[in-house]
């Protein structure tokens, strides 16, 4: 089949969806590649490293679009780009369906498939091809670099001959796979970590990293998929109480709690962040789904009039392009391997737990029930 790589547009995104190891891999299991020219750069994948793998690259993006059986790609697509999506494709990429039903039906619209890369289900099998993981994993990471750039203090504990200088101490609230990641970072820049989460299971985990787990006698709120499930309004209040005193005493907080297809849950309220001192910073890897603190401004760092440095940046993996594209690629690839027989040609079984899972639109209808539910309340 023809595998086709258009160059992302959306503002600011360096990632490309196939880096260069994975063209070769591809080719050589007698795919054809193209490949919009400049799609890698970002990601430093020149158009002649691409080609010497063995893609064909194209000067425009209508071409790319044109050639599609499978198109790949990192961002979801514009409305520009959905109007060049070619009847009968497949498309895979992030796409945010339960947040973005307006986006599936366009898809929809355009005959399309669509496999979300985002409703990859949390399975042992699925790993793998889990660009959620592979991303937090990177964002958590570049969390931790700009919390120790922006903060006007040492992480690691120095003994000079002026004298002693003690640790950060770092809170990360959310110990999923960024959380984890963060953690693991700001160990590793010599910080004092403080962690926490309202799933219970994950204190072995916070403490096999070093960190320090902030246990609150609240109820256990693990749900479904790795995921954690709201919290009753009581238990709420009580953990708010007993966060802010951790808040205060830290140098950074680095938040990272997100619930697919909602908003970020609001953990650190104003009053919470004014109580920390002057100086101190947050990370809000939240930001794009309206982030954990209420004083994050998408998309910006500032300081505040009360001297904490608030960061809502967005898209970290991008800012660690070639990493993150060389993730992503390889979840591509595993994917591309399991919804394909021995000969290379697609085959989407509805059957199959993963393909059921992120499997969206299909023949001009939405299929995937609980976006199709989502969609149709969005018209009611």
């Amino acid at each position: 089949m023809i595998i086709a790589i258009p160059r992302e547009t959306v503002p600011g995104e360096r990632r490309v969806a196939l880096v260069t190891e994975s063209v070769k891999r591809l080719v050589g299991k007698k795919h054809e590649v193209v490949v919009e020219s400049g799609a890698g750069l970002g990601a430093e994948c020149s158009d002649e490293e691409l080609r010497a793998a063995g893609a064909r690259i194209e000067s425009s993006a209508a071409a790319v679009y044109g050639a599609a059986d499978v198109l790949l790609k990192v961002q979801p697509p514009t409305p520009e780009e959905v109007s060049l999506l070619k009847s009968g494709s497949v498309l895979v990429s992030l796409a945010y369906p339960l947040a973005n039903p307006k986006l599936a039906r366009a898809i929809a619209g355009r005959q399309v498939t669509l496999l979300a890369m985002d409703m990859v289900p949390r399975t042992t099998l699925a790993q793998m091809m889990d660009v959620l993981s592979s991303q937090a994993t990177i964002a958590g990471y570049r969390a931790v670099l700009l919390a120790a750039e922006a903060l006007p203090k040492l992480f690691p504990m120095l003994m000079t001959a002026a004298g002693t200088i003690p640790p950060a101490k770092v809170l990360v609230l959310g110990a999923g796979v960024a959380g984890l990641q963060a953690i693991a970072t700001a160990r590793r820049l010599g910080a004092v970590v403080e962690a926490y989460d309202v799933r219970k299971v994950v204190k072995e985990q916070v403490e096999s990293l070093g960190a320090r787990f902030v246990n609150i006698e609240i109820e256990d709120a693990a749900g479904s998929g790795g995921y954690a499930k709201e919290l009753s309004e009581e238990a709420k209040k009580k953990q708010a109480e007993a966060l802010a005193v951790h808040v205060a005493k830290s140098d950074a907080v680095i938040t990272t709690a997100q619930v697919p297809g909602r908003r970020a849950p609001l953990l650190l309220p104003a009053d919470m962040v004014r109580r920390m001192k002057s100086g101190s910073v947050v990370v809000d890897i939240a930001a794009e789904q309206g982030g954990n603190c209420e004083l994050t401004r998408p998309g910006e760092r500032y300081r505040t009039e009360f001297g904490v440095t608030v960061i809502g940046e967005k898209n970290l993996p991008s800012q660690l392009a070639v990493h993150a594209s060389a993730m992503y690629s390889r979840n591509l690839e595993k994917l591309l391997a399991h919804v394909t027989d021995k000969d290379g040609a697609l085959k989407l079984d509805a059957s199959d737990e993963i393909v059921k899972g992120m499997l969206i639109t299909r023949g001009g209808d939405i299929i995937h029930p609980a976006v199709a539910d989502v969609a149709l309340k969005e018209v009611a």
